[in-house]
């Protein structure tokens, strides 16, 4: 039962840091890009109380984590936070800059699994012992895993999506209209291509893609 809940304790840590950098992320670039909503309305925090979603941050990374942990399993974490409001119609170039506060949030997840990486490779170079290095890879794994797992689910091109975000921008007006009337649909649609396995195989490929990356860049400076 102890090892059990410091499992939960290691794991919760990057989950958490995971979900609430994504949004900060969202709302800080939305800020500097001339948007002030999420910081007038005090979502640009780390404080993860504000960000949280009941069925996003805690049910749903609960049941995997416990899933992991029970049955052996090596699913990848993931879930979701309420939305940091974007007010597009502020930024000084709505549409360009829809790009990069899209974009933000994956990022602050490519960033995070690289460093959850790096502080492994440090563990192992500083010899810790066998004790703090297991609870350490656990929290490690889980860093890169959900950091990953959250930036690809939200690279898919489906609006309200990142991804879907991105394309709207990228698209020109003619076809980035009609493809943003997808939105309200967005998360139904992701559910069941989810339901459908149609992305089982996009994700794995990309998982093991991005680890592959990562391992070779810690490599060569570690």
């Amino acid at each position: 039962m102890t090892d059990l809940l410091i499992y939960f304790l290691f794991s919760a840590v990057p989950v958490v840091l995971a979900i609430t950098l994504h949004e900060v992320a969202h709302g800080y670039t939305a800020r500097l890009l001339g948007d002030p909503t999420a910081h007038q309305m005090g979502r640009i925090t780390l404080n993860p109380i504000k960000h949280v979603d009941p069925m996003g941050t805690i049910l749903l990374p609960g049941l995997l984590l416990a899933s992991n942990a029970m049955l052996g399993s090596s699913l990848p974490i993931f879930g979701w936070a309420k939305p940091v409001p974007v007010n597009f119609g502020r930024l000084r170039h709505p549409k360009a800059d829809m790009f990069w506060v899209a974009a933000a949030g994956p990022a602050a997840n490519l960033v995070q699994a690289f460093v959850w990486t790096l502080i492994f490779a440090i563990a192992i170079r500083l010899e810790l012992g066998a004790a703090a290095l297991d609870w350490l890879r656990i929290a490690c794994s889980a860093g890169v895993m959900t950091n990953l797992a959250l930036m690809l689910l939200n690279l898919v091109p489906i609006p309200p999506l990142d991804g879907g975000r991105i394309a709207v921008s990228l698209l020109p007006y003619s076809l980035a209209v009609p493809f943003s009337r997808i939105e309200p649909y967005g998360f139904v649609l992701l559910f069941a291509l989810l339901w459908l396995k149609v992305l089982d195989d996009p994700l794995r490929y990309g998982l093991q893609f991005f680890v592959n990356v990562l391992g070779r860049i810690i490599n060569t400076f570690i």
